[in-house]
């Protein structure tokens, strides 16, 4: 009985060990400071040129993420808006090791999928150098049916924060369609009603 018992909790451990392992707790977002906005804006581009070497630090992807769709009101509204707050994006990032979800109230990613999927999103020589791909993906269902264009819409407000926050850091970023939905919904095990939007690669820039 007492085996039993030893075995069991070993077992609990082990479960909750692994459970553990599967969520990366992000550091606290910096909400302060950065680039003044006039000149984020006059600095914002497009960098495809991304060094395959390099990786964001911790606290650049935490807020990266933070800036990109975080929260930043205690009514849970976010750093984006969204038709109607119906917060039906979802973000994942694909990795060098790995892709996550990330879950914007606990700030933090859930592990969906072990592996460098980053060519599977696309064959182009940025998003395989890029340190993340970031796939927006639309619930539908939050949607009452779904609507492209207006999760269309809410994916870019998105996207352009992330733009804002890479011109502030220096950062590599581009927004690209071309991605293998079929794919990487199998990957990020995406259900029926979450459709891609777009996806935007970010990296440490070569030049």
């Amino acid at each position: 009985m007492r085996k039993a018992i030893l075995t069991l909790t070993t077992l609990l451990l082990t479960s909750w060990a692994m459970a553990q392992n599967n969520i990366i707790k992000l550091p606290a977002p910096s909400e302060t400071g950065g680039m003044p906005l006039m000149e984020a804006l006059s600095k914002r581009a497009t960098n495809r040129t991304m060094d395959g070497e390099k990786s964001l630090s911790q606290q650049q992807l935490s807020d990266l993420l933070w800036a990109a769709w975080g929260i930043n009101r205690e009514d849970g509204r976010r750093t984006a808006p969204s038709a109607l707050n119906r917060q039906e994006i979802d973000l994942y990032l694909v990795g060098r090791k790995a892709a996550y979800l990330y879950d914007a109230k606990e700030h933090s990613l859930k592990l969906v999928a072990e592996g460098d999927h980053r060519s599977e999103v696309s064959s182009q020589d940025f998003a395989k150098n890029g340190d993340w791909i970031v796939i927006f993906a639309a619930d539908y269902d939050k949607m009452g049916g779904g609507n492209e264009a207006i999760a269309g819409i809410d994916a870019g407000l998105i996207a352009q924060n992330i733009y804002l926050y890479g011109a502030s850091e220096g950062l590599g970023v581009v927004v690209h369609a071309s991605v293998d939905r079929d794919t990487i919904s199998k990957v990020l095990k995406l259900r029926p009603a979450q459709h891609i939007m777009i996806a935007q690669t970010v990296g440490i820039p070569t030049r």
